[in-house]
């Protein structure tokens, strides 16, 4: 009875919140990135749908403030604060270069005080751009052909100031990397092998999917190098952008150019969740002095190429070893502010609360069916029959709840254009209420002229409800359609029970694989497992969704791993079981 009272006059004090929107200076952001989107053409495969895609992201930290390109984007974004994004318009093809990509995989390096950024190319003929005032879009050409083109090429600037490139994207050749003349560009010696993937050893390496698949030899590309601590970290992509396996891995060097020896586990690495896959990125700091990492998450559904943006803490513990932290990563997770211990989680801690939950529609159109809206798969989505002002989908937290952000992510339905939407942005209103029936206005964006493919509305004040109804204004192209309208917040249920009986069976034939199974949490909906190499890093993270049992292919075949679990529920996160040690 007094729980009831006291969740009823948090309701009556949140009234006059339910109009307002973000006053404060936001906190956190939430995976994949809101920003937007080109819809880019991908030939044959057009009839399949116009959808939105970029890939390959870098991020540099210039003057302060955070520059990301990205492939066929015609231009970039600058921000100050690694959330809101601003969009600059830039054509980087000279007239002798039409027919090719615009700027695909680009390289992005600092030079003393300036920017350089060099698209992937075979040929010869194409610009390295510089630039000392990149925000008002201030371009020059440097040099107008590099002796030497490749494909995902990335810049380093050594602290001696020596300059290097490196490129590949192969599932035959490896990475190479050559050192450049600072004011010619030009190299200074022939390029040289530095790494060939190496699936016989690694699981996470393979082909596929479920890095089973023999159709083709994995592929190996977007390399980014990171200096730390007397030490050379280069990165690079694996085993294909299509796959919820995409990862970074990395391999360690005393020189810029090798010889690297590789480390076992990847280094961003998501194949759970709402968004998976973080294959070729880029590591770069934030003015604190933290490592970030920003790679590729995969939707791969109208072809092999859509795909989106995501970021996650990254960094060097103690030892030299290179992390990137993804537990929760497409949870709201807290902004760079200040220095900080990222082997620290910097999850939010506010939980999922819709996820299955029944969901209510103004219509269907086909299969796209509403319950797609609420699945925690970004590959699947609902979709009304029309884009009309007034179309609106429901969902039911299922008991009153604090909810402190909602992820907006819209699908692209019969979209009508290609390029950049600039000019015209997804109009719409949220609503919430206790009981299904009287509604109270939380989110106002019927004016909005900005284009939000993955709004993410962080609210200045907590507010407590059961329902959330979300209402189509207009859409810049296309049906209404929503891959996940995602609630997180705090339930006010109990936490899920440590997991108990978990059992890791690795065979002999095949190290690189195991299965994994323990006994359900009745309360849970999910699960993290957590691995490593060493049982005071288990630096991977696997999130999984509605199963007790898990197929891992992922392994380094010489080594002993260790693992451990936890339940999640809209309550909270349940105790870390014991260790596991697998030999």
């Amino acid at each position: 009875m007094k729980r009831s009272l006291f969740l009823y006059l948090l309701c009556l004090m949140s009234q006059n919140l339910f109009s307002q929107t973000n006053e404060k200076q936001q906190l956190t952001y939430c995976n994949p990135i809101n920003i937007d989107y080109g819809y880019t053409p991908i030939p044959n495969f057009s009839e399949w749908g116009r959808h939105r895609a970029t890939a390959d992201p870098v991020i540099v930290l210039y003057k302060n403030e955070y520059y990301l390109f990205s492939t066929n984007q015609w231009g970039y974004w600058w921000s100050k604060d690694m959330n809101s994004w601003n969009f600059i318009s830039k054509r980087f093809l000279r007239p002798w270069n039409e027919g090719y990509d615009e700027l695909c995989a680009p390289a992005v390096g600092v030079v003393g005080d300036t920017m350089l950024v060099f698209g992937s190319t075979y040929t010869t003929g194409f610009t390295v751009w510089m630039s000392t005032n990149p925000r008002e879009n201030d371009w020059k050409p440097l040099v107008d052909s590099l002796l030497i083109g490749g494909w995902d090429p990335a810049f380093f600037t050594d602290s001696n100031g020596r300059f290097y490139m490196y490129n590949g994207s192969s599932n035959q050749f490896p990475l190479y990397g050559v050192e450049l003349n600072r004011k010619t560009m030009q190299p200074k010696a022939t390029r040289k092998e530095l790494y060939l993937l190496e699936p016989h050893r690694y699981g996470w390496q393979r082909f596929g999917e479920h890095m089973d698949n023999t159709f083709l030899d994995p592929f190996i590309e977007g390399a980014w190098m990171t200096q730390h601590g007397g030490k050379y970290y280069l990165q690079y992509g694996a085993p294909g952008t299509e796959f919820s396996g995409y990862a970074d891995g990395v391999v360690v060097g005393n020189s810029p150019l090798g010889p690297f020896k590789a480390q076992s586990l990847p280094l961003s690495y998501k194949p759970g969740g709402f968004a998976r896959g973080a294959g070729h990125g880029a590591t770069f700091n934030d003015p604190y002095g933290n490592y970030w990492h920003t790679s590729t998450v995969a939707l791969s559904v109208k072809n092999n190429f859509e795909r989106r943006i995501g970021i996650w803490p990254a960094g060097f513990d103690d030892e030299g070893v290179m992390y990137c932290n993804t537990a929760f990563g497409d949870y709201p997770t807290y902004l760079p502010v200040g220095a900080a211990d990222h082997l620290k989680s910097r999850f939010s801690g506010w939980m999922l609360l819709n996820y299955k939950k029944p969901v209510t529609v103004s219509s269907t159109l086909g299969a796209y069916a509403p319950n797609n809206a609420v699945d925690e798969d970004i590959k699947t989505y609902w979709s009304a029959k029309t884009a009309q002002k007034g179309e609106w989908i429901q969902t039911d937290l299922g008991e009153l709840s604090e909810i402190k952000a909602i992820q907006i992510n819209y699908a692209d339905q019969d979209a009508e254009f290609l390029g950049k939407s600039q000019g015209v942005g997804h109009k719409y209103q949220l609503f919430v209420s206790n009981d299904g029936k009287k509604w109270k206005l939380l989110v106002d964006k019927s004016l909005n002229q900005t284009d939000v493919p993955h709004d993410y509305l962080e609210l200045s004040t907590s507010v407590f409800g059961r329902y959330l109804k979300l209402v189509n204004v207009a859409m810049p192209t296309g049906k209404f359609a929503i891959s996940g309208l995602r609630v997180f917040g705090h339930g006010q249920g109990e936490k899920p029970h440590e997991v108990k009986d978990l059992i890791i069976l690795r065979t002999e034939k095949d190290k690189r694989s195991a299965w994994l199974k323990w006994q359900p949490v009745d309360n849970a909906y999910a699960y993290n497992i957590y691995m490593g190499i060493d049982p005071q890093k288990l630096y991977n993270v696997i999130m999984v969704y509605g199963a007790n049992e898990y197929w891992l292919k992922s392994m380094d075949k010489e080594v002993t791993y260790y693992f451990a679990i936890e339940a999640i529920n809209e309550n909270g996160i349940g105790k870390l079981s014991e260790i596991q040690e697998v030999k």
